[in-house]
C-alpha cells in the first residue's frame, strides 16, 4: 500500500488515499495524522463523521487488521 495525497478542500488535515482505493469503488478510505491523533473518514464524504484515534489505539488496530 502506498499513501495518495488528497484534496483537504480547506481542512487543516492533510489526507491519505490507500492506493488499494479506487474513485469508483465503494470502499475508499482517507487517513490523517496530527500530533498523537489518527483521523479516519470516507473519502466519498469529505464533510462526514470522521472517527480518530489516539495512536496506541491506531497502532493495536493497524497490528489487528495486518494479520488478518
Amino acid at each position: 500500500m502506498s499513501a495518495k495525497p488528497s484534496d483537504g478542500h480547506g481542512s487543516e488535515l492533510k489526507w491519505f488515499k490507500s492506493s488499494y482505493s479506487t474513485d469508483d469503488g465503494p470502499a475508499c478510505v482517507e487517513v490523517a495524522s496530527a500530533p498523537g491523533t489518527v483521523h479516519i473518514r470516507d473519502s466519498k464524504h469529505e464533510h462526514g463523521p470522521q472517527l480518530a484515534f489516539g495512536a496506541t489505539q491506531w497502532a493495536a488496530f493497524v497490528s489487528h487488521a495486518a494479520d488478518r
